[in-house]
This record gives structure tokens, sequence and C-alpha cells, in this order.
């Protein structure tokens, strides 16, 4: 299922959409009331049309998949994780720049992965 030109990964499609996925995946928890949530999804269909191949960009709805969220100690919305060959290398809370978001991706323990 895509919402807005992303991917929405759920409960049973988790593990095998994101944690065995062939390049890093860029997740982000968010929430249908969440007004930041709403403006970033722009931003994150652009950021996975221009990364196409090199990075997956997919949403989890933290109220329809509960226990996602918990498992990955998400505590507000939206919480950016990217994860590269099913381990979790970077995590953004809240609203932030494209700029910012490329910077996650490129630096600490992300570096290279783009």
């Amino acid at each position: 299922m895509t919402t807005d030109g992303l991917r929405a990964v759920n409960e049973l499609s988790f593990d095998d959409e994101v944690l065995k996925a062939s390049v890093p995946v860029l997740v982000d928890f968010t929430a249908a009331w969440c007004a930041p949530c709403r403006a970033l999804k722009p931003m994150l269909s652009e950021l996975a049309s221009e990364l196409r191949g090199r990075l997956e960009v997919v949403t989890v709805d933290g109220d329809e998949s509960p226990g996602i969220a918990q498992r990955y100690g998400v505590r507000g919305f939206p919480t950016l994780i990217v994860f590269s060959a099913g381990h979790e290398v970077a995590r953004s809370l809240g609203l932030t720049s494209k700029a910012k978001l490329l910077k996650l991706l490129c630096a600490g323990p992300a570096a290279g992965l783009l």
C-alpha cells in the first residue's frame, strides 16, 4: 500500500520490507492525527524519488502498528529511523529539513550508505 508515494508497512510486513531489505531503509513512524508528520510526507516522497534504488522510504502508522513502535522505542511522532542490513544506524525525532535528513543518511553510523 502507498500513501503520498510512500509504501506503508505494518507488523506483518515490517521484517521482510525493512530488516531484510537489500538497500538501506528510512522508516517514518507516523500517525494520521500528527500535523508535523503530514508536513514531513512531501519531503519524504521527494527523497524516495531522488534516491530510488539506493534507499527505500516506508511509513509505519504507530496507531495501527503499535508493536513495531514499541519494539523500537518510538515515543513520539514523527520518528525517523534508518535501517541498514537489519540494524538501526540512525534516528531523528520531530519535524526536520531535507538537508538534515540527508545529513542523517550520510553521517555517523549511517556514513557511506548512499
